[in-house]
């Protein structure tokens, strides 16, 4: 049975629905994907590294009905039409694009070399520009589609703690998703953005002295970092099919690090 909301309308069930996150083969792309699961969606997790990506899937659902892992360069646009292709063959349709897979290097700005501004930027920002062209494409001839961008607080606030070539590109991800919106909108299809601020993942444990890392915590308002698995169900939130009146937005989850 459809859960009613407010007024009566029925909302459908997204469970076998097919989602897509890039960058899922760990961190917070991985998180997402497990809670797509959880939900009920088939879940293609892709990854440039094509061995952790199939691990992760497996860890998810080792039957491999209900997940696959595939590798996926998001540099290249047809990659992703590789992808999509592999997808449709798999289980007949994808309704859901995360766009997760983001590149950072923390460098000096005037030390930034052509080749590492470039690299960063092809990754956040192109990958993004290209899983949204193909993908939102593809939605809009089918009418309907979920297309879920991973900003960052770097986007708004000029990277106080990351490379200015990734603060540039998150900034252009939240431009793309407005541009996106717009055109896919009357398609029935949504494009929407989340802005993390520092997150409690494995890898900043693992990379940042304890100090320091105390230090970042003192000046986040709330007094932690953020929990991935909340940015993980604002994600499943934007990606279900009742949703449809966000489109453009730019989910804020900073702790307090940036008020608009």
């Amino acid at each position: 049975m459809s859960p009613q909301g407010i007024g009566g309308e029925t909302w459908e069930d997204d469970t076998h629905r097919v989602a897509l996150v890039t960058g899922a083969a760990r961190g917070l792309g991985a998180c997402i994907a497990g809670r797509l699961y959880d939900k009920g969606y088939r879940v293609a997790l892709t990854d440039l590294d094509a061995e952790a990506a199939t691990k992760a899937a497996a860890e998810l659902d080792p039957s491999g009905q209900h997940t696959v892992g595939l590798a996926l360069d998001v540099r290249d646009k047809e990659a992703f039409a590789g992808v999509r292709d592999q997808l449709d063959e798999r289980w007949g349709a994808v309704h859901v694009l995360v766009n997760n897979a983001g590149h950072s290097k923390v460098e000096s700005l005037m030390r930034i070399s052509p080749e590492s501004f470039a690299s960063v930027v092809a990754t956040n920002l192109g990958g993004t520009f290209f899983g949204c062209q193909v993908f939102g494409e593809y939605f809009a001839e089918r009418g309907y589609g979920r297309i879920v961008n991973i900003g960052s607080l770097a986007g708004q606030n000029g990277g106080t703690a990351t490379g200015a070539h990734y603060a540039a590109a998150k900034g252009g991800v939240a431009t793309l998703t407005k541009v996106f919106a717009r055109e896919l909108g009357p398609h029935g299809v949504t494009v929407n953005a989340i802005a993390p601020g520092p997150q409690d993942l494995p890898v900043v444990r693992e990379s940042v002295d304890p100090e320091k890392l105390a230090q970042l915590e003192a000046m986040i308002p709330v007094g932690r970092l953020g929990r991935p698995r909340f940015i993980a169900d604002m994600a499943v939130l934007l990606a279900a099919e009742h949703a449809d009146a966000v489109t453009g937005a730019c989910w804020d989850a900073n702790g307090g690090l940036f008020m608009r």
